[in-house]
Order: structure tokens, then sequence, then C-alpha cells
């Protein structure tokens, strides 16, 4: 099983960060280990300061596929969720400064949560609303409708460097508004206004 997730997806939160906004696609990898496990809480890594929490609607792939076509992309996936990518901010600047890998960054382990799946025809995935809320208070909400790239097109542009197989996740990037997370935090994930996870930090 592969993480697949896509960086500067959302104009806005490129900009928050400074960073130029993409012609393309950017990937990056995480690898299953950096899974965390449903009802286990986060822990913040000793090796960073400042982790911060990004939001993403994520897909599930339900079948392999190379070189697929953006107009046959929907019939690679059926089911979606709603993810957190975590980030530890601290060591990415510094890595990027260097102009280093950072993966180190962002696939330790337990940094990509995703919550129970869904069937995709439940949503408009053209005007999909998500947040998360902290403590019982807003932090971060998006619509996918602010997407630079569409899911399909996503898929279709993963497929041309990956095959895709049952199992994959896509982490379809984050919206403005990502901010670090501290201990004793409660975070609380809503799809379509509908809360579908809840993450305790430790």
């Amino acid at each position: 099983m592969k993480i697949i997730c896509v960086g500067r997806n959302y104009a806005e939160h490129a900009k928050e960060l400074n960073n130029d906004i993409p012609d393309s696609p950017m990937f990056f990898m995480k690898p299953d280990s950096a899974i965390l496990r449903k009802n286990m809480p986060f822990v913040i890594p000793a090796f960073t300061n400042e982790v911060h929490f990004e939001t993403e609607i994520v897909i599930k792939i339900d079948r392999v596929g190379k070189m697929i076509q953006p107009q046959f992309a929907h019939r690679y996936y059926s089911e979606i969720g709603l993810g957190i990518d975590f980030t530890a901010r601290d060591v990415q600047t510094v890595l990027k400064e260097k102009r280093f890998p950072w993966e180190i960054s962002k696939a330790f382990d337990g940094s990509a949560f995703a919550s129970d799946f869904y069937p995709k025809e439940n949503y408009d995935l053209d005007n999909l609303s998500f947040r998360l809320d902290r403590n019982q208070t807003l932090a971060q909400e998006g619509n996918s409708q602010d997407m630079i790239f569409k899911i399909d097109t996503l898929i279709a542009e993963c497929s041309k460097y990956f095959t895709l197989k049952k199992g994959d996740l896509i982490y379809t990037g984050t919206p403005v508004g990502v901010a670090k997370i501290h201990s004793k935090d409660i975070l609380e994930g809503y799809l379509a206004h509908e809360k579908v996870f809840e993450i305790k930090v430790l």
C-alpha cells in the first residue's frame, strides 16, 4: 500500500508558506508505517518542536491502473475519506533551506491519518466542504472546488509515474490555515459537515 501526497494543491496554502504555485501536480510519498491507526493518539515526535496539521480529502484506490486517462480516472476509486498530513514544519524548513529531500519531516511514523472511507456517490466532489476543529474551535476549512488540480487529474498524473494498486491512498492537498499542534489538543475532522474523526494529541 502506497501513500501518495499532493503538495501545494490550494493556491492560498502555497502563498501562506511563501511557496510558488505549481504548474503541474507536486507529489511526495509516505511509507505504510506513516499510517496513524484508528483510535490511536498522535504523539508529537521528540525530533521536532513544530508539528503542523494539514487537513486533506483522501482518495482510496480500488483497482490497478497505469497511464490512466483523466476521463477514466473516476473508475479507479469508489470511496473517499478525510485525513491529516502531519508535518514537522521546523525540520522541513531546515531541509528546504539546505536543498535536501524533506521526507523525514513528512513521512515519519504516525504522520498520515485517515478517517473511515465513504461512498463517493454521497458527495459532490466538485464542491465538497471539509474542516478541522481544534478544541471545539474552527482551525482549518476548505472546499474541493478550490483545488488547483482536481481529483481525476491527480489520479491520471500519479499513474504516469506509479502503478496504482488497490488500497493505495492519495492525499489531495491542504487548504490555507495550517498551524502548530500542542500536547492535549483534540482534533476533530468534518467531511461535508459530518464528523468523521477525532484525534487526541500527546
